[in-house]
């Protein structure tokens, strides 16, 4: 019975032993194993510290279309400085600036009085003529009549008949002198040319006139100017010249209407590039049925410029100047470096627009260091969209 419990004993005292050394061996193995972990962890981790670490852009295309900005000058459909067609002195006026007008309305009356002694005088002469033609007429029907029967010489009668025929064109001439003068004498009345508006008036009761735009004439006696619709003139640089069309509509600007955009249709262009300034001068008409631009004025003209579908734009932050020319490092899908040479098409300042080169949706690295080489292995910190 003893030597039982005694044997019972040894081997629950061998089994103890036996679970603590496999206990041990077993936290030995654990032990070992986050060693061997840390070790591994801490290898991949200074591997992964060696790395450069880089940010990337995505090459994105470029808008189909850019807001392209350039001034622009407000001029009237119609200007007409009005001066007078004769000499005199200002009778009276009738419209001051910013009167409406249609055509043919009265502006101005100038006393002539010189003029209408001359048409006096032209019409006095015109009168003694036409008695001379007639009596010279008169004459020559009778000598001709007396040639006939030889009652007279052939002589003096073609001497008759010239004398009719002078005084015929006498009269002729006396009659052309007297419309003249009647022209002139018409235009003591200033009348407008067409509907518009009043923009100057540079005259007054007893002021002395001079015939037409001459050098002692500074300023006209009104300005009449059409504005609905108005002009605008704009000078397009050569480089957009390729993208203007006959259907282009454009929107214009202005500080006195903040906020608010006018639309105007290509007119016309001058067909020409200007050599001085490399750009070419288009015309363009907007509606004005409610006065509010004035002609004279500048505006912001904008253009919706097409671009082409291959273009893309990048900040220069991503350019490399290498000596195989300008060059941009893209990144494979294995956080690799890939050199790939471009060409600037427009250089807007912080950004560039390219059109070969790059694909949209590469990566971009920004701020390559200038040692970067292809195949280069990096790590990505962050992605700029």
């Amino acid at each position: 019975m003893r030597k039982t419990i005694q044997k019972k004993l040894e081997d629950s005292s061998h089994r103890k032993i036996i679970i603590s050394l496999g206990l041990l061996c077993l936290v030995m193995i654990l032990l070992i194993s986050m060693r061997i972990y840390d070790a591994v962890v801490l290898r991949f981790r200074t591997n992964a510290q060696i790395l450069p670490l880089v940010s990337t852009v995505t090459a994105l295309p470029a808008p189909k279309y850019e807001d392209i900005v350039l001034p622009g000058s407000i001029s009237a459909w119609h200007t007409a400085p009005i001066y007078a067609r004769t000499n005199g002195y200002v009778k009276r006026w009738l419209v001051d600036i910013g009167y409406v007008v249609k055509k043919g309305d009265l502006l101005a009356e100038i006393e002539t009085p010189e003029l209408d002694a001359q048409l006096r005088q032209a019409e006095a002469d015109l009168t003694m003529l036409i008695a001379k033609n007639k009596l010279a007429q008169t004459t020559a029907a009778r000598w001709r009549l007396l040639r006939k029967s030889d009652s007279v010489s052939q002589q003096e009668t073609d001497e008759k008949v010239d004398l009719a025929e002078a005084a015929e064109a006498s009269v002729l001439a006396a009659r052309a002198n007297r419309d003249r003068l009647r022209e002139l004498v018409s235009f003591e009345r200033v009348v407008a040319p067409f509907d518009g508006i009043i923009s100057l008036r540079a005259t007054d009761i007893g002021a002395l006139i001079n015939a037409g735009s001459s050098p002692d004439e500074q300023f006209p006696l009104f300005q009449l100017v059409r504005i609905n619709p108005l002009r605008v003139y704009v000078k397009i640089p050569q480089t957009y010249v390729a993208s203007i069309k006959s259907d282009m509509v454009v929107n214009l600007e202005l500080a006195e209407h903040p906020g608010k955009r006018f639309e105007a249709k290509l007119l016309k262009t001058a067909h020409s590039i200007d050599p001085l300034t490399r750009t070419l001068l288009a015309q363009f008409v907007v509606e004005n049925a409610k006065g509010e631009l004035l002609p004279g004025g500048y505006t912001s003209v904008h253009f919706a410029m097409p671009v082409s579908s291959q273009t893309i734009r990048l900040p220069v932050n991503t350019l490399l100047f290498r000596k195989e020319g300008l060059q941009v490092a893209t990144l494979n899908d294995n956080n690799r470096v890939v050199l790939k040479s471009i060409h600037i098409d427009r250089d807007f300042g912080n950004t560039v627009e390219i059109n070969s080169g790059i694909n949209p949706g590469e990566q971009i690295i920004i701020n390559p260091s200038d040692s970067i080489t292809n195949n280069d292995q990096v790590r990505v910190q962050r992605v700029q969209g």
